[in-house]
């Protein structure tokens, strides 16, 4: 299953890291991505690293902030996050193969 840590309330401008931890399952071989949703709101896509190439994708709107990144060796998933902002406020889920972590909410204060 999938383990997610680092959110919580941030002012806008600061940074903060989230981690998925993965067991259970071969890390490196799926689809591992971060997808957000605010309320009222559908759940997006943030961002999403492949697995075989490490190349990356990122939502426009998080383009050139947040930072995606793997570790192999201790099957987790990171997303570095700067320059929040109010907007980026949203219950945060890493997904790795079809399985979902439980959320963590993040709130960027202005």
């Amino acid at each position: 299953h999938l383990v997610e840590s680092g959110g919580g309330l941030v002012h806008a401008g600061g940074s903060l890291r989230l981690s998925c931890a993965a067991s259970g399952l071969s890390f490196e071989h799926y689809y591992m991505g971060w997808f957000r949703q605010a309320p009222g709101k559908e759940r997006e896509e943030v961002s999403c690293i492949d697995s075989n190439y490490g190349r990356t994708y990122y939502a426009d709107s998080v383009k050139g902030r947040f930072t995606i990144s793997r570790d192999n060796a201790k099957n987790t998933l990171y997303l570095q996050m700067n320059s929040l902002k109010p907007e980026d406020t949203a219950v945060y889920y890493c997904k790795v193969g079809t399985k979902w972590g439980q959320g963590t909410q993040v709130t960027v204060s202005s």
